[in-house]
């Protein structure tokens, strides 16, 4: 029987191959948050680049943001990408909360309530606008460091939330694909975590000792994706296959890859 860190391993591998996730001479800008999903995905990343087929190169980005009084040990995150040979950034940022201050930030996914735009003129929560401007600048990076890809934690069950949100409040099947190449500009948005589910990425930090943030985010328990998250453990009661029925609805409607 496989270990919790061979199963991972090995189901972050099949994700690589499965979606194509990463191509020869390919250069990833890891959004690195602290958390446990991040920490995983940039510590397999790492690894996999010791794999000399396909060659590639791994950096990670830590965004801090005045105005949201959460924390993360940057002196952890410095530490721990050093042991992993890996080059860190950190910058550190705020946003307005004036309603046009993020009409030019690109997304990264397909559109859900949390993380797409409604239009101008409308005051826009704490957590999209925080998300907006991190993404803004894992986007400003990885063009000025000539990057080919931005890697994101997100596992399996995120991907299945924001099915369920995209449905629910939304009135449309999509979600956060494994894949997605950017329209305007010349990078692509890869979840090398896709397959995973977070129980096993939880069990997985706790094995290896991830320091957790100093403070949780103010906001984090107040938006749709925790309706969803519980939601889907309603249904995961209901019918303990849904993970997979969801999933290969996914599949089958190809909302996984986007070009």
């Amino acid at each position: 029987m496989m270990n919790l860190e061979e199963k991972l391993w090995k189901t972050f591998n099949k994700a690589l191959g499965q979606f194509q996730l990463i191509d020869e001479d390919d250069r990833i800008l890891v959004g690195l948050s602290g958390g446990k999903d991040s920490l995983c995905l940039l510590e397999f990343l790492a690894r996999r680049s010791k794999v000399h087929v396909p060659h590639f190169t791994v950096e990670a980005l830590h965004v801090r943001m005045e105005n949201i009084h959460y924390e993360t040990d940057t002196t952890y995150l410095q530490s721990f990408c050093d042991r992993l040979d890996v080059p860190l950034h950190i910058i550190t940022t705020s946003f307005s909360t004036n309603p046009d201050a993020t009409a030019t930030v690109p997304d990264v996914s397909t559109t859900t309530p949390d993380d797409s735009p409604s239009g101008k003129g409308k005051q826009k929560p704490a957590c999209f606008l925080c998300s907006w401007q991190r993404r803004k600048q894992l986007f400003n990076l990885a063009q000025e460091l000539g990057c080919t890809k931005i890697a994101l934690g997100h596992h399996q069950d995120d991907i299945i939330h924001t099915a369920l949100m995209n449905l629910t409040f939304q009135g449309h099947f999509s979600t956060m694909p494994a894949k997605l190449r950017m329209r305007k500009m010349p990078l692509t948005i890869i979840r090398p975590l896709c397959l995973c589910q977070e129980a096993d990425i939880r069990a997985y930090a706790e094995q290896q000792g991830y320091e957790k943030q100093l403070k949780q985010c103010p906001y984090e328990k107040a938006t749709n994706r925790t309706t969803a998250s519980e939601l889907f453990a309603h249904i995961q009661q209901l019918n303990p296959e849904a993970r997979y029925c969801i999933w290969r609805a996914l599949e089958s409607d190809n909302k996984l890859v986007e070009y």
